[in-house]
């Protein structure tokens, strides 16, 4: 059985209903909770943009299938504190692992998800006590690429080391990214100091493919790199797109194109996910 919460409504018809109280309380209702009981479950219900919010709506909703003993599948594209799985200075919480341990307690028998930041392959795993299957959104990526250049051959490059798997299996090549400090201020950002790769790129189209784009920092930086080595055509792309801090803007000044999976909703959105979520 699917459920499907309001805010997949662009990709699924909903059939949850969300509402707050007078007072700002959450208030989640599962209308065919008797059509679930001790049934498998797929429950599609994104966790981004508004993740506070969206992560206690799915605690909610896994709760109360978990009261009727359904066998429950969270679907949810993008998988936020996902860069938050190591820490860097004393006192710094987990919060990638406190936040799987959360949706496990809470009834989530499986996590799919797409390009889990802290994965970095696809396949099976636990972490924080949940079960993850990861799925890469890479072929499709590069699919689309493909048909915006046609036949012209393909340089596939990643902007860092971390999203070196999206690429490998293409021949690919990963540059290297070196991350400065904190930033001081209220916001949580560190630096990027350099993005560098020394590749021959001369006259050639380039795919540049990472697993998010947030600020848009290090893309920026990696269009940079292979500017300089004078490539032909270069392309952005990644499985989410957040796109603050009017980072899209900003891309689409610097290469020949940029898009995303709608994972997240966002203007540059071109590859379908539900080509790889069908359950």
């Amino acid at each position: 059985m699917n459920l499907v919460s309001p805010n997949f409504s662009d990709l699924m018809e909903p059939n949850i209903e969300f509402k707050n109280f007078p007072d700002g309380d959450s208030y989640v209702r599962i209308e065919n909770l008797s059509g679930c009981q001790g049934e498998e479950v797929n429950l599609f219900h994104r966790l981004y943009p508004d993740q506070n919010n969206n992560i206690f709506h799915a605690i909610l909703l896994l709760d109360t299938l978990k009261r009727v003993g359904a066998r429950t599948t969270l679907v949810t594209p993008y998988l936020p504190y996902s860069r938050q799985d190591k820490t860097f200075k004393e006192g710094e919480s987990l919060s990638a692992q406190v936040l799987c341990s959360m949706l496990a307690h809470a009834g989530a028998q499986m996590l799919i998800t797409l390009d889990c930041h802290f994965l970095k392959k696809e396949g099976e795993f636990e972490y924080g006590g949940l079960k993850i299957k990861n799925i890469s959104a890479n072929k499709l990526l590069i699919e689309h690429a493909k048909k915006i250049l046609g036949e012209d051959e393909l340089e596939i490059i990643s902007p860092d080391q971390g999203a070196n798997y999206l690429v490998t299996e293409f021949g690919g090549k990963s540059m290297t990214k070196v991350r400065g400090e904190y930033q001081k201020g209220d916001e949580a950002y560190r630096t990027i100091d350099k993005v560098e790769g020394n590749f021959d790129v001369e006259g050639k189209n380039v795919l540049i493919i990472d697993d998010m784009i947030s600020t848009g920092g290090t893309m920026i930086r990696a269009v940079g790199n292979v500017r300089n080595g004078k490539a032909k055509k270069v392309l952005c792309a990644a499985t989410h797109g957040f796109f603050l801090k009017g980072s899209l803007e900003k891309l689409l000044d610097v290469s020949d194109g940029v898009f995303t999976t709608n994972s997240i909703p966002n203007e540059a959105a071109k590859v379908d996910v539900m080509q790889l979520l069908k359950l």
